[in-house]
């Protein structure tokens, strides 16, 4: 199996800061690798409630994770400055995949890259909803050229 190459920040349309952690970084030194995951999400969030209007707390929509991946390529560790980037590489009636990578603050080629999958739901239901009009906009402003 061939190893994946890593992003590049030019791959990307949004960025976000991520403070790493005291406690992001694991028994060997550098931060584990579920940690990754909890910037992924922070990232895409990030971008939901500042360009689509999410409201986490009282909208009737809300995003579940079904799907997600990362390839790690160098360690990081607590006091890094890090950068989230955020693409979307696929974007359907009522799921959203993302591209998202981490980037050490000033570099440009990525320390992790994956990809997230959200389905938006009704919250009271847990049913799969149509992505309501802003959040889709949002989203269609982030999408990857091919």
């Amino acid at each position: 199996m061939s190893r994946p190459q890593p992003s590049l920040r030019t791959d990307y349309h949004f960025f976000a800061p991520i403070t790493t952690r005291w406690n992001d970084n694991d028994i060997y030194g550098h931060v584990n690798n579920v940690t990754y995951y909890a910037y992924f999400d922070t990232v895409a969030n990030t971008y939901l409630i500042e360009h689509g209007e999410l409201d986490i707390h009282h909208a009737d929509i809300v995003g579940f994770v079904v799907n997600s991946g990362c390839n790690y390529y160098s360690p990081i560790a607590f006091p890094d400055k890090l950068i989230g980037g955020l693409r979307v590489n696929r974007l359907g009636g009522s799921s959203v995949e993302y591209g998202i990578a981490i980037f050490k603050e000033g570099e440009d080629v990525a320390v992790a890259d994956g990809h997230f999958v959200h389905v938006f739901v009704n919250r009271a239901s847990n049913k799969s909803v149509v992505i309501p009009e802003a959040i889709r906009q949002a989203l269609e402003k982030i999408k990857r050229v091919e």
